[in-house]
């Protein structure tokens, strides 16, 4: 059975900015925003739309896998919505049989944008169930103020 796990964050980045580092340049933008974990990201297959498959290599002794192949399953450029499921490594050697991350980017004010994060997943084991993804959910809060950070100052 599929579980859901949600969480929300507002950034001061307007909503195009942040969609355009979410959709457009992910590849990019997630080595830039997070170097320390990400050694390297490519696109694998498709041409950034939906089917679209993503290849982010890991650094060793960051985490506890050494890549993951993410294929892009809901891209929705009017509502702000980008859906990202591991089809390959990652989650799926730690016990998950599915494990997808949904963004819905709302404007709140000209430089504000809401963020709801979505983490959907089904798992045989209940020890990674209870722990993993609170744990990818809190890291994906993170790496969503680092690509504030990085939007505001680097970008």
């Amino acid at each position: 059975m599929t579980k859901e796990l949600s969480d929300t964050t507002e950034v001061s980045v307007g909503l195009e900015a942040l969609w355009q580092a979410f959709s457009k340049d992910l590849a990019v933008t997630v080595v830039k925003v997070i170097p320390n974990i990400v050694k390297d990201a490519t696109v694998v297959e498709g041409d950034g739309g939906v089917g679209t498959v993503f290849l982010f290599n890991f650094f060793s002794g960051v985490s506890p896998v050494s890549y993951q192949k993410e294929k892009i399953t809901e891209l929705d450029e009017i509502s702000h919505e980008i859906g990202l499921q591991v089809v390959e490594g990652g989650f799926l050697e730690k016990g998950f049989s599915y494990f997808k991350t949904s963004f819905q980017l709302s404007a709140v004010a000209e430089e504000k944008t809401l963020v709801k994060v979505k983490i959907s997943f089904d798992s045989e084991s209940e020890i990674a169930e209870n722990v993993q993804p609170v744990k990818s959910l809190q890291s994906v809060l993170s790496f969503v103020r680092c690509l504030e950070t990085y939007l505001l100052n680097d970008a």
